[in-house]
């Protein structure tokens, strides 16, 4: 007799792969989240069919609070809070593929099962406690800076190699207080991991934890014998690292070099740039915008923590009714998390065909009459290009190409990596300081005018 969830199971699977596909234009992405929410709210269902399953009123009141506390959280987070959302949210999917983990070791599975149990644990226990410190460096509770000491990259191998052999002896006696020594150990190395790691490389950081979260369910599913879970952690662990290595590939840098690096720990110091920072006016950017012939505007997390994306879509249909041709380049590792510049821009309703990556966009700066950096700090940089720079290599956006260049920011402050931006100095740039929705909202008042 074929139980009732095994079917249920092979349809969640392929609406899990459907939803994947999906997620991979931004024209059907929406669908594609509905597509695999629906999918596990039907695997989560179905898993209440499984014979022998105890605790179910415990599990249904556990369920019911998660659930209201997501759709809560979900409603009230600001977008320039999504990607430290994305961080706990991830972390709490690592954890609790610990959590399975445990209840398996502690149950006395037999060596095999076990020894993939013992996996999960090391991976879910890495992901929890590694999101943690993203979420807290992202959220600006901690320094976002790397945090470095001498012996650091030896203790973290210690640490790991002491939690491996913790794992082994749990597997052979069985017992709550190794176990617990192995689980403090896992996730020890995960926060040492993560601590060194700055907040430039936080999108690579997220999108690896996710992997690992992926990973880590994928183990605990051939545990307990659930396909389901094999997949659908499969799925995620392999998306989760196709993403990590393309976002390294768009630093130019190693995923080792990102976890190991300490990228940003020092600033750079005694870089002699020459000439000056040139400010200027709203009204003068504005007669610049308004007989331009093209216009690229290139934002950053500058304008996501302005919430400035709306007044932008303002700004760049104003101008295209003057007949303005307008066209946004789009950093891969601009903002916080993979595709963060997208979805803001998405948000205010600026058509997906306006967005360009930086392959794309790279050969039309030169043909720019303005472009408008909103915001953008390291990614358009052009110290990328000098030998020696810390971001030497770093593939950027050539905006300093540009006929003309418009740097909206609040001050002169350097970016995450600490390094001053040359783009800044150039005799093409002109800087107009202030906050960026107010200082755009002063751009459209001003080509209303012209």
């Amino acid at each position: 007799m074929i139980d009732v969830y095994d079917p249920v199971y092979i349809v969640t699977i392929l609406f899990f792969v459907l939803a994947l596909e999906r997620m991979s234009s931004p024209k059907t992405a929406r669908s594609g989240i509905i597509y695999a929410g629906a999918a596990m709210l039907a695997a989560t269902v179905a898993t209440f069919f499984i014979p022998g399953l105890g605790n179910l009123w415990l599990i249904v009141f556990a369920a019911g609070v998660g659930g209201l506390v997501g759709w809560y959280a979900a409603k009230k987070v600001a977008m320039t809070d999504m990607p430290q959302m994305v961080a706990i949210y991830n972390g709490m999917g690592g954890g609790a593929a610990g959590a399975i983990a445990a209840v398996e070791l502690l149950g006395g599975v037999g060596l095999t099962y076990g020894s993939l149990s013992v996996a999960g644990a090391v991976i879910g226990s890495v992901s929890f406690s590694g999101s943690v410190i993203a979420f807290l460096k992202l959220q600006g509770w901690m320094r976002q800076r790397p945090i470095t000491f001498p012996g650091q990259q030896p203790l973290n191998l210690g640490i790991l190699g002491a939690a491996i052999v913790a794992g082994a002896l749990s597997l052979v006696f069985s017992l709550s207080w190794i176990l617990a020594v192995f689980f403090l150990l896992a996730l020890g190395f995960g926060l040492m991991l993560t601590l060194p790691i700055g907040g430039a490389d936080m999108p690579v950081v997220i999108s690896l934890f996710n992997a690992l979260t992926g990973i880590a369910v994928a183990m605990d599913g051939f545990a307990l014998s659930n396909y389901a879970m094999i997949v659908a952690g499969i799925l995620v662990g392999a998306a989760g690292s196709m993403l990590t290595v393309l976002m390294a590939r768009a630093m130019n840098r190693s995923i080792g070099n990102v976890l190991f690096g300490a990228f940003g720990a020092v600033e750079e110091t005694g870089t002699s740039i020459q000439g000056s920072m040139k400010p200027i006016e709203a009204d003068d950017v504005a007669v610049m915008l308004a007989y331009a012939s093209k216009v690229i505007i290139t934002p950053g997390y500058g304008m996501a923590v302005a919430q400035a994306q709306h007044k932008v879509k303002e700004l760049a249909d104003l101008l295209e009714q003057k007949g303005v041709t307008v066209k946004f380049g789009i950093h891969p590792v601009a903002g916080r998390m993979p595709g963060h510049m997208n979805v803001l821009l998405a948000e205010a309703g600026i058509s997906y065909d306006k967005l360009y990556d930086r392959d794309e966009i790279n050969p039309e700066f030169a043909t720019a009459d303005v472009v408008l950096v909103i915001g953008a700090n390291d990614v358009v940089n052009p110290a990328a290009r000098r030998a020696g720079s810390p971001l030497q290599g770093m593939p950027i956006l050539d905006v300093d190409q540009a006929k003309n260049v418009i740097v909206l920011k609040r001050g002169q402050g350097k970016g995450f990596a600490g390094v001053e931006n040359d783009l800044f100095y150039k005799d093409n740039t002109r800087m107009l300081y202030g906050d960026a929705q107010e200082t755009v909202a002063k751009l459209v008042q001003a080509v209303k005018k012209v």
